[in-house]
């Protein structure tokens, strides 16, 4: 079938864009210089080339051809054993199915605020599991969209990609090129930003009913440690999630979730 090419040299070439994908300090310089990301998995690839990624190649074992048979003349499409596979990116690839997508140019700050009204903005948050729950939480509780401080994880990165379940696709995203000064563009478009913290100094989420606001900026801080103080100062106001039997706080991909619902839905009144 056309566009099918057997490789069975591991140094080939070709297989460039799959070499050591277990390198997360690599990858993270090289996919974004490179203008490329991973999808892993026939769902997630199927989403990326929804969402308007093109494809530049695809890597699979044998026995996928069938299964992603309607897309494979899309471009090149590489077939190899599994154990070459596991050889070149560093793992044995349950999914079978691997994709070298192009990036797109990602938006302004200004052109992503300018039709949201609900925004999550992370600062420094560096896990990619986090990263890739937090935009599926997004999509799923109907965000508009993300903004990221400059040393944020890459949302496109495999890790991101795949506990996203794609998710990373459906939400669009931007870097404030400036931490915390950026925040400035986002409360001069308009946006209320409230700072989640579980501080007792501050406000049950309830309480601030943020669905009832016009525009709204949910600021999220890393795992553990939460947000700066520099990021809090800037903020126009500290939120809370009410905890109880002596909890301090849920991981950050939990409490984006539940802030989520509050920020665009909120607690229906008894």
């Amino acid at each position: 079938m056309a566009g099918l090419i057997t490789i069975d040299d591991p140094d080939d070439p070709r297989l460039h864009d799959y070499t050591g994908l277990t390198d997360v300090e690599l990858r993270r310089r090289r996919e974004p210089a490179e203008g490329l990301f991973i999808a892993e998995g026939a769902k997630v690839i199927r989403r990326a080339g929804e969402a308007g990624y093109a494809m530049r190649s695809m890597l699979l074992s044998a026995k996928w051809v069938d299964t992603m048979r309607d897309i494979i003349d899309e471009a090149p499409v590489y077939v190899v054993d599994p154990a070459l596979a596991e050889q070149v990116t560093g793992y044995h690839v349950h999914r079978g199915a691997l994709a070298s997508m192009a990036r797109k140019p990602l938006p302004t700050e200004a052109g992503l605020l300018a039709g949201a009204r609900r925004v999550v903005v992370m600062e420094s948050v560096n896990d990619h599991t986090n990263i890739g729950a937090i935009f599926r939480s997004a999509a799923a509780l109907g965000l508009d969209a993300v903004l990221l401080s400059p040393d944020c994880a890459d949302p496109l990165y495999r890790r991101s990609v795949k506990v996203s379940m794609g998710a990373v696709f459906s939400v669009p995203y931007a870097r404030l090129t400036t931490w915390p000064a950026g925040l400035e563009t986002v409360r001069d478009a308009g946006f209320t930003l409230l700072a989640l913290t579980p501080d007792e100094r501050a406000e049950p989420l309830d309480e601030v009913a943020p669905h009832r606001m016009e525009r709204v900026a949910l600021m999220l801080g890393a795992e553990g440690d939460g947000l700066t103080r520099r990021a809090l100062a800037a903020s126009d106001a500290w939120v809370r999630i009410p905890m109880s039997h002596g909890v301090d706080s849920l991981n950050v991909g939990a409490a984006a979730a539940v802030a989520f619902y509050a920020v665009t839905a909120g607690r229906p009144s008894a």
